[in-house]
């Protein structure tokens, strides 16, 4: 999706620069603002397409500005920060962010990722159908295919898979995916979710043990490629 309008919340001169050029020169428009105040303005007034955000801004903490633009904001939102920590990271994703980016990053893997968000929320997720490589989805019948053959799931692994499919190319949070395919009391109950993810990538990996498809994102979640 170039040609896609991304506004840029960070207050780092260097940072915002150097993201400006990396993204036009990839044919993207870029926004930029320097504080919360701003940002949030510039977000209301004129919603991009994906907003890159920096949690270390100078006048409100960077994960009250990620709720406050989840709100009423519904497309992608990429965290760019110094804060390395996996509460930092957990958090942020579990207050809506699809994505977390660690500073001094590579340029690259942005590029990708915001790739990766930006397919995702254009995704129709009430089409009966869904594809990502060699898998496929029939909504309406409930059946799912791996190089057109038909794999058996159980009931939660068909919850599973379906939930990781409509969130394509983003971090989901062990408790998140507790919640949503077990309910809110589960939120704790890891070991669910491990043996689940394990049978998961047994029907659906070439090799279980070096997945493709579900990768593993150490002390925060999965992500489904």
């Amino acid at each position: 999706m170039n040609n896609a309008e991304i506004l840029i919340i960070d207050d780092e001169v260097q940072i915002r620069k150097m993201l400006e050029i990396t993204l036009t020169s990839n044919d993207y428009k870029v926004i930029m603002a320097s504080t919360a105040k701003e940002g949030i303005v510039q977000a209301a007034n004129h919603p991009p397409d994906l907003i890159i955000l920096d949690l270390g801004l100078p006048d409100e903490n960077g994960h009250i500005v990620l709720q406050k633009i989840r709100e009423w904001y519904s497309k992608p939102i990429i965290i760019l920060s110094a804060q390395s920590g996996e509460v930092d990271i957990v958090k942020a994703l579990d207050n809506g962010a699809n994505d977390y980016l660690v500073k001094p990053f590579r340029t690259g893997e942005l590029l990708a990722r915001i790739r990766s968000v930006l397919r995702s929320s254009i995704t129709d997720n009430e089409t009966p159908i869904l594809e990502s490589g060699d898998l496929r989805i029939d909504l309406s019948t409930r059946t799912v295919l791996k190089n057109n053959i038909g794999i058996k799931l159980t009931t939660t692994e068909y919850a599973l898979l379906v939930l990781f499919f409509k969130n394509e190319g983003k971090v989901l949070t062990h408790q998140y995916l507790l919640k949503e395919v077990w309910g809110p009391s589960y939120i704790n109950q890891s070991q669910y979710l491990r043996v689940y993810i394990a049978q998961l990538r047994k029907k659906i990996e070439d090799n279980p043990n070096k997945p493709t498809h579900i990768i593993t994102e150490s002390g925060v979640g999965y992500r489904f490629v």
